[in-house]
């Protein structure tokens, strides 16, 4: 077992002068495109306990909006109320997000505090299909920098040829039952879902 960051060391070494000398404490222009162009991030929060949670947040590109090079705001869109985020961000205003684009291997990461905002004002311009988000959280940066590309090379994320056909998954409905309710009606469950998605009910 290693349990000592020197023994860590000894088996993967250290990081080059260039690599250690990525990290900055504000957003720059080439910073910027990661989350410009990015449709999807993961939140990783912490509660004032020490318990982890990691959401996935998803909108038309460009959604997490940058105010100012130290601040982001990302939406609050409809979810299923559990709100690990949100109470973990009220607990202990602790953040860490990670952008990805479709077909970039590099992906981008913040570090940093977040709040809670409900200023509608402010949230007017993360507007969409009309609606406007009630919530938003507000991050500021204290860490920021992108991640190299072996992760999604070696997972060949981005192959459409290594797609997993999603009716050979299980489905949310089948996951429910196990879990919370064995006598669900997992077919009725799962069509009513869908035509709630067609109809966009709840995702804005």
């Amino acid at each position: 077992m290693v349990e000592t960051e020197s023994e860590l060391r000894d088996l993967i070494g250290s990081p080059s002068d260039l690599v250690a000398g990525k990290i900055a404490d504000r957003l720059n222009d080439i910073f910027r495109r990661y989350i410009e162009e990015s449709p999807f991030v993961c939140v990783a929060t912490a509660s004032a306990s020490g318990g982890l949670d990691v959401s996935p947040r998803g909108d038309p590109a460009g959604f997490v909006r940058i105010l100012d090079e130290r601040t982001l705001l990302i939406p609050e869109r409809p979810g299923n109320r559990i709100a690990d985020t949100l109470t973990n961000v009220l607990e202990s205003g602790r953040v860490a997000l990670l952008f990805l684009v479709p077909g970039v291997g590099e992906t981008f990461r913040v570090n940093g505090s977040a709040v809670l905002t409900d200023d509608a004002e402010l949230l007017r311009d993360s507007e969409v299909e009309g609606k406007t988000p009630k919530l938003g959280i507000l991050v500021t940066v204290a860490e920021a920098y992108t991640q190299c590309s072996k992760a999604l090379i070696r997972s060949d994320l981005w192959n459409a040829e290594k797609h997993v056909d999603p009716k050979s998954m299980p489905t949310s409905g089948e996951m429910l039952k196990a879990v919370s309710d064995p006598t669900l009606d997992v077919e009725q469950y799962e069509a009513e879902r869908l035509e709630r998605y067609r109809r966009r009910e709840g995702l804005y």
